[in-house]
């Protein structure tokens, strides 16, 4: 078993795909099949995945088993664990106040509200308004991430994320977990002045 400790929680390394009858046409002759396939680590304390650019295919056509196992060697080798486990431990270097993050839970609500032309402007938010209304259930009441009345660090928002995420049926779990992971490090960059994800805290 391959693990890491990262801001007080361990998180082993763990593989996974799901196959999407969603994006396969049932009644056509066989062609490619359609899978996603992710490495990444998982936070025991809570069982959340945390995703990379790197280590997730979200659509990996494929005809045969060898072409599968040849496309999930080849990003196993891509694959950076030390600099997933760095991404990680740098979340834990931000925080941000109980304003910012009740500010970015109203954007977040706003989000699912904007006109199309307008939220193509601005970086994607794939959770839904169920799951951003989880994340702040959390904040408030999850033991291990709950942060009530003082800063919140950027490791613990993105947990918050990821374990919304749970309610997320299977075809749109890795998609959202991935997700996650942007809006974690893109917050993360918007507090540092950065102004691509700033829309959120403004």
């Amino acid at each position: 078993t391959i693990y890491e400790t990262v801001n007080g929680n361990r998180l082993t390394l763990t593989i996974g795909g799901v196959r999407a009858y969603n994006h396969t046409n049932l009644y056509s002759k066989k062609g490619a099949e359609r899978f996603k396939v992710f490495i990444g680590f998982i936070c025991n304390v809570c069982t959340n995945l945390c995703v990379s650019t790197d280590g997730y295919l979200t659509c990996l056509e494929v005809t045969n088993t060898n072409e599968l196992y040849r496309a999930v060697l080849e990003m196993f080798n891509k694959y950076d664990p030390a600099k997933h486990i760095h991404l990680m431990q740098t979340l834990g270097n931000t925080s941000m106040t109980e304003h910012q993050f009740c500010q970015l839970l109203g954007r977040m609500r706003l989000y699912q509200c904007l006109p199309q032309g307008y939220q193509k402007a601005i970086p994607r938010m794939l959770l839904t308004d169920t799951q951003v209304n989880s994340v702040a259930k959390a904040y408030i009441n999850d033991e291990n991430f709950g942060c009530l009345g003082s800063d919140l660090s950027m490791w613990k928002f993105y947990n918050l994320l990821t374990g919304s995420n749970k309610s997320s049926y299977i075809d749109s779990f890795l998609d959202r977990a991935y997700n996650a992971t942007e809006l974690a490090t893109g917050i993360a960059s918007a507090l540092h002045g950065d102004e691509r994800y700033s829309w959120f805290l403004s």
